[in-house]
């Protein structure tokens, strides 16, 4: 690893503090609840004041929501609520409000800091993953100007945590990587080995690091179990890797043993009971919706075993899946449903607030305007980078499969991994904000494809030839790493340095170009629709 001390450091502290900066900037505006903000700021309150969620006063549609507004927080009935998500986000969302209030800032508080934490954590990764300061840096600035990373940011909704978390789990199991390497490494004390397997790595902290990462996205939403099974089997595949590297036999099932079981304990096992203890809150309070299950169905055959305030949680659990694979929500409609298809080229965006028809001179509408105004908060992907992203992802479909290169197989399965399950779904209303967990991983990909474009940081023998970048060795979980960067004289590498600095620029006045819609600014009605590229944009 290129040490800290000659910048590594300062430079993610400056990105993430630019990012911070970008997403704390007017956070409580506009201060009211924005499109799902009205269930998870209510339900993380509920938490905090109760232990677990009761409903609200509706005697009147929004009559909670303008109350909470006008200061008076008694909108809670005694009777518990059915929520259809688990409850670790609501529980981050409830930190927030504890620390600065039951107010616009207050809920919105704790997902600009994790929004801002998951860009810290990619430059890490990322850094880790190439050995270049620039290229984690990269990384970190474009998903900081991403407008769908953005917004998510900046209103009280409950994906923005389990991109964090599972940003971080990958990145725990990047750093395990390296750390089974270096032990195998030295267990062969500089001698080749043609046939042993290798010392046995029962114990890998960087493993249970990231169950317990897998764990809290669960928490978050249960979405995050594809991540956890497709990162199980890419993790599983580096070790082998790394022990036919070593001169192993009969790798795959040797691995499968030495490695495969120990990593399902450190990563499922450890997700599992992290996941179960997200729920202390629900099993100690016995006012908790379905909490008295148990009491009222007496348990049969193997279900005798069952504690009962589990039996009760297990009820509970199908009850939220009921609800999620109901007719009720299949058949329901939604203006800004998308599908899943679409995400990837920003074919139907989501609108989460939108005040129509200001008149001029009112509200922040120049008195001069030729028009009425309006002020609008898209969550809408920066379109340049969303657009390279695609053509990075195709990139590294061929540059893992065909060159062998590990790290551009941790962008792809960490996009297909959010992307392709909603396929599933498709039957019933599922929306673009749900891309949140894509974004991360389509920004890896890109920053992996400029670090290609920029060449590697050290004369070789290849660069002296002008015959491009030779790519990380070993096989599809090899070992080898390329240092990126922009060190060297090449007219090749000159050309590349202009083409990669160049590209972040313009998605960096991309991003500007969109802040108004973004951030709910006053603008004419010419001006906003002058950033509806496509009629399916409005």
């Amino acid at each position: 690893m290129p040490r800290d001390f000659d910048g590594g450091w300062i430079a993610t502290i400056a990105i993430t503090c630019f990012a911070a900066i970008l997403r704390f900037w007017n956070l409580g505006n506009p201060s009211k609840f924005v499109f799902d903000e009205t269930y998870y700021a209510k339900d993380a309150y509920s938490l905090l004041r109760f232990g677990y969620a009761r409903q609200f006063i509706d005697s009147s549609e929004g009559i909670a929501d303008k109350e909470i507004l006008k200061g008076n927080l008694d909108v809670f009935k005694d009777t518990p609520s059915l929520t259809v998500h688990p409850e670790v986000g609501k529980w981050m969302i409830a930190a927030g409000e504890q620390l600065f209030g039951m107010n616009s800032f207050g809920w919105r508080f704790m997902p600009a800091l994790f929004g801002t934490l998951t860009i810290l954590v990619l430059i890490r990764a990322v850094r880790r993953m190439t050995r270049s300061t620039l290229i984690g840096c990269m990384a970190g600035l474009l998903l900081a100007v991403d407008g769908l990373h953005f917004v998510m940011s900046r209103v009280a909704l409950l994906d923005i945590f389990l991109a964090f978390w599972l940003v971080c789990a990958v990145a725990c199991l990047i750093c395990d990587r390296d750390w089974m390497r270096s032990r195998l490494a030295k267990a062969l004390d500089g001698t080749p080995s043609t046939g042993a397997f290798g010392r046995a790595l029962w114990f890998r902290p960087w493993r249970i690091a990231a169950g317990v990462c897998f764990g809290l996205a669960l928490g978050v939403k249960w979405n995050a179990i594809w991540f956890v099974a497709v990162f199980g089997l890419l993790t599983f595949a580096w070790d082998v890797g790394a022990r036919r590297a070593i001169g192993a036999h009969n790798a795959f099932w040797r691995s499968a043993v030495r490695d495969g079981i120990p990593a399902f304990l450190s990563i499922v096992l450890v997700a599992v009971i992290t996941y179960t203890a997200s729920w202390t809150g629900w099993l100690l309070h016995d006012q908790s919706y379905g909490h008295d299950y148990a009491s009222k169905h007496p348990a049969n055959g193997v279900m005798k075993v069952v504690p009962d305030d589990f039996r009760s949680l297990l009820n509970y659990h199908k009850e939220v899946l009921d609800f999620h694979t109901s007719d009720y929500i299949n058949n329901a409609t939604h203006p800004y449903s998308s599908h899943p298809g679409g995400w990837i080229v920003l074919a139907r965006p989501i609108g989460f607030d939108a005040v129509n028809d200001i008149a001029p001179g009112t509200h922040g509408c120049e008195a001069k305007a030729p028009t009425k105004c309006l002020s609008v908060i898209s969550a809408i992907g920066t379109p340049l980078l969303w657009w390279a992203g695609l053509l990075a992802l195709i990139a590294a479909a061929v540059l893992w499969i065909g060159q062998r290169d590990w790290r551009f197989g941790v962008a792809l399965t960490g996009f297909v991994a959010g992307w392709v399950p909603w396929f599933m779904y498709t039957d019933r209303p599922i929306f673009f904000f749900y891309a949140v967990t894509m974004i991360p991983f389509t920004v890896m990909a890109v920053a992996l494809a400029l670090g290609r474009i920029l060449g590697p940081g050290r004369p070789s023998p290849d660069d002296l030839a002008d015959s491009g970048l030779a790519p990380a060795s070993g096989s599809a979980s090899g070992s080898g790493s390329v240092e990126y960067g922009v060190q060297g004289s090449s007219p090749r590498r000159l050309i590349g340095s202009a083409a990669v600095g160049a590209f972040v620029v313009l998605v960096v006045l991309n991003f500007a170009y969109l802040w108004p819609i973004l951030t709910d600014q006053v603008l004419p009605h010419p001006d906003w629709l002058s950033r509806m590229w496509f009629k399916s944009w409005i």
